[in-house]
């Protein structure tokens, strides 16, 4: 085929989102006859898009040099800073910073304006914002937008509103910041934004509604970026973050088998080529899950990837801990935690409740006190109904520990409440396990009973086994330990199973749902390590469960 054939098809890909296919074309064009300067940025670009990083800064370089030579001082800019940029989100700060002062450097040399000069103001005020300012932050996003409003520059105005955003958040102007946000995300959905700009759009937006718990939002924000990333071949550094998010917004709503095969693939795809900062996220994640099926030492070892990988590993480990009994040593981990959050209220925000929940278990009803005030003001602050219902449910926890059933009874009701409108099976029914308790204490014995066996029943969809444990010794009964760590839920349908039985006849013998059958059914697979009825059915056989 004639090279400039091989362009067009090329240049084609790019303009479809063929991004895999626009590296393979335009790099053996390239490999013929050097690709000028546009199609080396394209060649850049679509090589950040497939996760080849040092391909796209190689590409990006010689497309800054090829501009250079022919006069295009902006464009050469504009290849510095998404090269800086891509360096710097690597950690590669020292190289990152030297393509952001060269940049810098070739627009101090123009006399005249240029949009340019708003793009470089994007990581100086991410830094001003990353040194604890974020007042000055907001100025210099201001001004870059004024920019992207007077060049009309779609990147650089969804980029400049994000800053605003982000920093108003910082600010504590919660609403207006999410506002904000939002507007910068109807530009990427309306307005001619480049992939690479939209992708950080969405993920940053994201982050930030996770940052103040606004678990709706964030939802709704990952499901148009799920839709995003499906429709680009073979698209590298969003995905893996979708599905994370994915899996957050699963294990909230109870689906914490779909929860566990989404982080599952974020792993594996957040894996190849390694380095991303984002694994850490995917690995605490799925350790998160693990901890809250009681599967403690597999647990233990995504908590310490996600910390290989960057990634802070409390307060899940430390909960772990708790959940082994190991309480000395979850005490003084969330104590260094809670005191090194001093100042900023998203990580304080993240690690209160299991304070809490961790002082508690060790008698320190005084510790938690506090806690509790600082969780209500600061769902307050940050208007977020979600960390209202953490601050009930640790309320009410300490209301019972000094004693006060009564009270904790009222206040455990509204809890439950706030957690069923957010539809949080888990939570809501570790808040019926306090309200047993609290009933318990009141001789109400009816009602801690018909508590617990309402929580019993949600713990068994989920697989829940540690919370499940917690529940028999309350109620009394004994769980013998089952082969695999199967809960007793999971030993009946694994049983039936074992006899042939479809789902549907497990359901109608159980007076379960279906759904619920193949939960279980995911569950036992996934603690068994078996892929098949017939490899479960044998286990069944061996362990003398059928």
């Amino acid at each position: 085929m004639h090279p400039t054939d091989t362009v067009m098809r090329g240049r084609e890909a790019y303009a479809r989102r063929a991004w895999q296919d626009t590296y393979d074309v335009l790099s053996a064009a390239d490999e013929h006859s050097p690709l000028d300067a546009p199609d080396l940025d394209r060649l850049g670009m679509a090589a950040h898009l497939i996760g080849r990083d040092e391909a796209a800064v190689a590409s990006l370089e010689r497309a800054h040099h090829a501009f250079l030579d022919q006069g295009e001082t902006g464009r050469a800019v504009r290849c510095a800073f998404w090269v800086g940029m891509f360096l710097v989100q690597r950690a590669r700060y020292a190289e990152g910073g030297g393509w952001l002062g060269r940049a810098g450097s070739l627009l101090d040399e123009q006399a005249s304006d240029s949009v340019e000069h708003g793009y470089l103001m994007i990581p100086a005020a991410l830094q001003t914002m990353g040194s604890g300012d974020p007042v000055a932050a907001f100025e210099v996003f201001g001004e870059a937008a004024g920019i992207a409003r007077r060049f009309g520059d779609p990147d650089l105005v969804a980029l400049s509103l994000l800053g605003r955003g982000q920093a108003l958040v910082a600010m504590g102007e919660v609403h207006r910041g999410v506002s904000m946000l939002d507007e910068a995300m109807v530009a990427v959905t309306t307005g001619d934004v480049s992939h690479v700009a939209a992708g950080i759009v969405y993920c940053a937006l994201i982050i930030a509604c996770r940052d103040v718990f606004d678990w709706g939002r964030a939802q709704e924000w990952t499901v148009a970026l799920s839709r995003w990333c499906a429709d680009q071949q073979d698209l590298k550094p969003y995905r893996g973050q979708c599905l994370v998010h994915r899996s957050e917004i699963m294990q909230l709503r109870g689906e914490w088998s779909d929860a566990m095969v989404e982080v599952q693939q974020a792993c594996s795809h957040l894996a190849d080529p390694p380095g991303d900062p984002v694994l850490g996220m995917a690995h605490y994640q799925q350790a998160e899950l693990l901890r809250l099926r009681g599967d403690f030492a597999r647990a233990e070892q995504s908590y310490r990837t996600a910390g290989e990988s960057g990634h802070s590993v409390h307060p899940g480990l430390a909960l772990l801990r708790l959940a082994q009994g190991r309480v000395p040593d979850a005490v003084a981990a969330i104590r260094r935690v809670v005191a090194e959050a001093e100042g900023d209220r998203v990580k304080r925000s993240r690690v209160l409740s299991a304070f809490v929940e961790i002082v508690l278990a060790s008698g320190d009803v005084a510790a938690a006190r506090p806690a509790v005030e600082e969780l209500d003001e600061l769902g307050g602050e940050l208007d977020a109904p979600y960390l209202r219902a953490v601050a009930g449910s640790a309320r009410g926890a300490v209301l019972l520990a000094d004693g006060d059933a009564r009270a904790a009874c009222r206040v455990l009701r509204r809890a439950w409440t706030a957690w069923q409108e957010l539809d949080a099976p888990y939570e809501a029914a570790r808040v019926r396990v306090l309200m047993a308790q609290a009933c318990g204490e009141l001789a109400d014995h009816d009602t801690a009973s018909m508590e617990l066996d309402a929580a019993r029943r949600v713990f068994e969809q989920l697989g829940a086994t540690p919370s499940l444990a917690r529940v028999a010794e309350l109620s009394g009964t004994t769980t013998p330990d089952a082969p695999g760590g199967l809960s007793p839920r999971e030993v009946e349908v694994l049983g039936l199973v074992a006899t042939g039985a479809t789902n549907r006849e497990v359901a109608d013998r159980l007076i379960i749902s279906e759904k619920t059958v193949a939960r279980h059914v995911s569950n036992i697979f996934g603690k068994l390590g078996v892929t098949s009825r017939a490899a479960a059915t044998a286990y069944a056989v061996r362990h003398e469960l059928a």
